[in-house]
């Protein structure tokens, strides 16, 4: 059954007249009547009976009419949808993102990239960055940003460079000289989040790396809690610098260099799938936005 046939036969029905009909349609009267005919061949039914005054729909052909008329509706609302989809006026859009970057990074992304396409409706799936990558290869999620990962499906673009910065409370004697060594850290609790996470692993390599056994340990599953342990005065801690922004600005938490100890970073991208060619629509659009994004405000 052809999109033609179904048109010629609501075009038919609509006007009681070929002829008529093929004028609208742009197609000689043949060309409708054997369009018609295949129609009738296909459903078995006569659609038509000729008349003196025209073409009149048969039983079978006002059984047929409506859901004819569905089948066209749902063409032309699905061409629609294709063209809001390359203009990204509406559509959908899925992303997948680590728990630092969906909770500290990403609302200030989306709030833009609503603003400028407020019919587009979005989701997000979170999970630890080699989950949202599963994610992205069963096509669950069209795009992820998560850590630096390697993957022969996937292509990456650079974001940003996350800092984890310690950070202890605003009164905590450190607080005062805003600079300590190493070994000053080790004396202190630290606080430690998600066992789970790159940050975790992150953190634990930064002081094996330096031969530092800390003296005392608290684990936490998350940044929020870490966080609010850290304001009560039970811990200090190494945190992204996105996670803490607003708590140094409001200077609840106050940032310390560690003078004698490398810079603890780890960069985060934007992946998707290499196979599903070259972006276009609620996709292309989001990448425009994040490549027109500074790097240094996504990271603060």
């Amino acid at each position: 059954m052809l999109l033609g046939q179904i048109e010629g036969f609501l075009e038919v029905a609509r006007r009681g007249n070929v002829s008529r009909a093929a004028e609208a349609m742009f197609v000689t009267q043949p060309t409708l009547t054997a369009r018609l005919h295949a129609l009738e061949r296909e459903l078995g039914e006569p659609l038509f009976a000729r008349t003196r005054r025209g073409m009149r729909l048969t039983d079978a052909g006002r059984a047929f009419l409506p859901y004819a008329e569905r089948a066209i509706r749902a063409v032309r609302d699905g061409r629609q949808a294709l063209t809001d989809a390359r203009s990204a006026s509406a559509g959908r859009l899925v992303l997948g993102a680590a728990p630092a970057v969906s909770t500290y990074v990403l609302p200030a992304l989306l709030q833009r990239f609503a603003a400028a396409y407020p019919r587009v409706e979005v989701a997000v799936r979170t999970g630890h960055s080699e989950d949202v990558l599963q994610m992205l290869l069963r096509e669950e999620v069209q795009l992820a940003m998560v850590r630096t990962l390697r993957h022969p499906d996937i292509e990456s673009i650079p974001l940003y460079e996350e800092a984890l910065v310690l950070v202890v409370p605003r009164d905590h004697p450190f607080a005062k000289r805003s600079r300590v060594g190493i070994a000053d850290v080790a004396t202190e609790r630290l606080i430690f989040f998600d066992r789970t996470s790159s940050y975790y692993e992150l953190t634990q390599s930064f002081f094996l790396s330096l031969g530092v056994t800390p003296r005392e340990v608290m684990e936490l599953d998350n940044i929020e809690s870490t966080k609010k342990m850290v304001e009560r005065k039970l811990g200090i801690a190494l945190l992204p610098r996105s996670a803490v922004a607003g708590e140094l600005s409001g200077k609840t938490l106050v940032e310390v260099t560690v003078t004698d100890a490398p810079a603890v970073t780890q960069k985060i991208v934007l992946i998707r799938r290499r196979d599903q060619g070259r972006p276009s629509g609620t996709v292309a659009a989001f990448l425009n936005l994040v490549r027109e994004s500074d790097p240094t405000a996504l990271a603060s």
